[in-house]
């Protein structure tokens, strides 16, 4: 299975379309991105994220419904988790 994380455009760095790279902000944690396939990209825009190369360019709305499909998804593997743990008390 394939994730692609939506973060937001800090910053930008070269002039080269294929080269060029951004600062992209993941809730605090901020990598530098290939900005190769999305030339369309300006700071303060919102991109999906997906091995080190932005993909696609989101509004914001779908970046916060992005971002809330992502957390409901930890919080239902959280569950999981602590669901596990408990049947494991019960395996002989």
């Amino acid at each position: 299975m394939c994730l692609a994380v939506p973060g937001r455009l800090l910053s930008i760095a070269g002039e080269d379309p294929l080269t060029r790279t951004g600062r992209v902000d993941f809730g605090g944690v901020v990598k530098e991105i290939s900005l190769a396939f999305v030339p369309e990209a300006r700071v303060d825009d919102y991109v999906l994220v997906h091995v080190g190369f932005a993909l696609t360019v989101l509004d914001e709305s779908e970046a916060v419904q992005a971002f809330d499909d992502l957390r409901e998804m930890g919080e239902l593997l959280e569950v999981e988790a602590t669901r596990l743990r408990e049947n494991s008390d019960e395996i002989p």
